[in-house]
C-alpha cells in the first residue's frame, strides 16, 4: 500500500506536494519521492525514511514546477531500496509518473518489453505501467501529444496491464503541462480529486485535500481517466470499465478516519463496523465491564462498541507517537521490536477487569501474541478479543502486504480456509473457539462476513476476507507474486 498526490498550480506545486506527503505518511514510511515540471524541466528527488526527513527546506525549493507528483511507499513489489522508489521518470515522451497498488503480471510485462528491447531498472511495478505507456503514446505521435493520443495509449495500456493500481502522472499534452490520473477497471485503489481556484489536485485519501485547502470534488470512476489543467475543468474519459469494487481493507485499517470515501468518513464505516461486532458479542452471551481500543484504528470501533453495549470505553494502551505502524514494517523483527516501543499499559485499566480488547485485524497474528503478554501482566480478571473485522484467510494480490497464504495465521485454526465467500457463523465461532483456547483468552469474537456486508453492501473487494477475487489471478501470477514477496 501506498500514497500519492498530484497537484497541478501555477503558484508552484513542490511545498504543497510535500505538505501532501506528510498527511499521507500513515500509507507508506518505506521511502518517498516529489518529482514536478516546468514546462521544459523534470527536477525531482527522491529518498529513503519519512517525508520530513527527506524534504528539508533546500530540497524543496529546488524543485520548481507548476505540476508535480509524490509518492510515500512500502513495498509489495520489489524491495524498499531506493531504486523502487516512486515517482518515476520516462525522457520520452517525457513523463512522470507514480501509483498506489499492485500488478499481478509483472513477469510477463518485464518479459515483452525486453522483446522491445525496452528493459527495466527496478522492482518497482509501476515502471512497466510507465514503460508501455509511453512506448504506446509514441507509437502514435512522437511530439505534440494530444489528450486523444494519451487516452488511445491509456486503453492499450489498462489492457496489457492486469492488477489493482490508481495511477498519477505528468506530462505536456495539447501543448499545456497536464496532471493526468486514472483508475484499474475494477476500482479496487481509491482516487479521490479536489479543486482550489484554479488548481487541482488528485490523491490517494481526502485528508490530503484538507491539509491544502481543496475542496473534496469526487472521484474518478472505475476505469476512468482524468485530464487536470489550469482553470479548467477536467476532461474525463472511460478507459475499460467492469465492475467497481473498492477495496474494504482501506476502511478497515489503511485510511485515516477523516477521509472520505465514496460521501462517507472511514469515521463512520468503522463506527457502523463497532456496532455491528458489538451485536455478534452479546449473542454470544459474553459479558465485560469495558472495551478497551488498541490505538489508533480501532477507537472509533470501540467507541460504538461499548455505546452498543452501555459499557465504559476507556483508554487502556498507551501510543508512543514517534513509533511506526507495525503492518507496514518492513520484517517481521521489525514490526515486533516497534510494538515493544509503540504501546505501553495502565495498569488500573486492567487489573480485576473483565476487558474486551478491540484491534482492526488480525493478519500474522505475532502482534496479538505480543499485546496479550503485555494484557496479562496487568492482572485482568477476563481478557476478550474482538476485532471489527473477518479472519484474513486469503492473500492479498492487490496491494496489501499478505501476498502469501503461509504468512496468515487464521487458516491454522480451520479446515475451511479454502472456502469461496467465507466461512459460516458455526464455522468461524468454532474457529474462534480453538484460537482462543491456544492464545489463553477468554474469547475471540471476529466480524463476521454477514457483518461486513452489513457495512459494506453491493460489490467490494473483500478477497483476503472471503476469498472472491474480482480480478481473476492465474496461477502463474500468483506463483510470482509470492516469490517475490518472499525474496524481500
Amino acid at each position: 500500500m501506498c500514497g500519492f498526490i498530484g497537484i497541478v498550480d501555477e503558484q508552484g506545486v513542490a511545498e504543497q506536494l510535500s505538505t501532501g506527503l506528510q498527511a499521507l505518511q500513515h500509507r507508506g514510511q518505506d521511502s518517498c519521492g516529489i518529482f514536478t515540471y516546468d514546462g521544459a524541466h523534470f527536477p525531482g528527488h527522491r529518498g529513503l525514511g519519512l517525508v520530513r526527513d527527506v524534504f528539508d527546506r533546500s530540497v524543496v525549493g529546488r524543485l520548481k514546477g507548476i505540476a508535480g507528483i509524490g509518492h510515500v511507499r512500502y513495498p509489495t513489489a520489489g524491495k524498499g531500496v531506493l531504486a523502487d522508489t516512486q515517482p518515476f521518470f520516462e525522457r520520452r515522451p517525457g513523463v512522470i509518473m507514480a501509483h498506489n497498488g499492485n500488478v499481478t503480471n509483472y513477469e510477463e510485462l518485464e518479459r515483452g518489453l525486453a522483446g522491445r528491447s525496452i528493459h527495466l531498472v527496478s522492482r518497482c511495478d509501476v515502471e512497466p505501467i510507465l514503460c508501455i505507456f509511453a512506448d504506446e503514446v509514441m507509437a502514435r505521435r512522437r511530439v505534440n501529444h494530444t489528450a486523444d493520443d494519451v487516452a488511445a495509449a491509456l486503453r492499450d495500456t489498462v489492457r496489457m496491464v492486469k492488477g489493482a493500481y490508481s495511477v498519477v502522472f505528468v506530462m505536456q499534452v495539447d501543448g499545456e503541462p497536464t496532471l493526468v490520473a486514472f483508475r484499474d477497471p475494477n476500482g479496487i485503489r481509491p482516487l479521490v480529486m479536489g479543486r482550489r481556484g484554479d488548481a487541482w489536485c488528485v490523491t490517494s485519501e481526502s485528508v490530503a485535500l484538507d491539509a491544502l485547502g481543496y475542496e473534496l470534488a469526487g472521484e474518478l470512476e472505475a476505469g476512468e481517466v482524468g485530464f487536470f489543467r489550469l482553470g479548467q475543468e477536467p476532461l474525463r474519459r472511460m478507459l475499460d470499465q467492469r465492475e467497481h469494487t473498492p477495496c474494504v481493507f482501506e476502511a478497515i485499517y489503511f485510511s485515516r478516519p477523516d477521509s472520505v470515501e465514496r460521501g462517507e468518513t472511514v469515521y463512520e464505516r468503522r463506527l457502523a463496523l463497532g456496532r455491528r461486532l458489538a451485536r455478534e458479542f452479546a449473542d454470544r452471551d459474553l459479558r465485560a465491564d469495558r472495551v478497551i481500543p488498541v490505538p489508533d484504528t480501532s477507537r472509533p470501533a470501540a467507541i460504538a462498541f461499548a455505546e452498543e453495549l452501555g459499557l465504559p470505553c476507556r483508554e487502556g494502551f498507551i501510543k508512543n507517537r514517534y513509533s511506526g505502524r507495525t503492518f507496514i514494517m518492513g520484517s517481521q523483527a521489525g514490526r515486533e521490536s516497534a510494538l515493544r516501543l509503540k504501546l505501553n499499559l495502565i495498569r488500573s485499566e486492567f487489573e480485576g477487569q473483565r476487558v474486551v480488547v478491540i484491534d482492526d485485524s488480525i493478519v500474522r497474528g505475532s502482534t496479538i501474541r505480543r499485546l496479550l503478554d503485555l494484557v496479562w501482566s496487568q492482572g485482568p480478571k477476563e481478557v476478550h478479543f474482538a476485532i471489527h473485522a473477518p479472519p484474513v484467510l486469503h492473500p492479498c494480490f492487490y496491494g496489501i502486504d499478505m501476498s502469501t497464504e503461509a504468512e496468515l495465521a487464521a487458516p491454522r485454526y480451520t479446515r475451511d480456509a479454502a472456502k469461496v465467500g467465507g466461512l459460516s457463523l458455526a464455522d468461524q465461532r468454532a474457529m474462534e473457539e480453538r484460537w482462543a483456547e491456544e492464545l489463553g483468552v477468554d474469547s475471540l469474537t471476529f466480524l463476521s462476513v454477514d457483518g461486513l456486508s452489513e457495512v459494506f453492501p453491493g460489490r467490494r473487494c473483500a478477497a483476503c476476507f472471503d476469498g472472491v477475487y474480482p480480478l481473476p489471478i492465474p496461477e502463474e501470477h500468483r506463483l510470482a507474486i509470492i516469490k517475490d514477496r518472499t525474496a524481500c
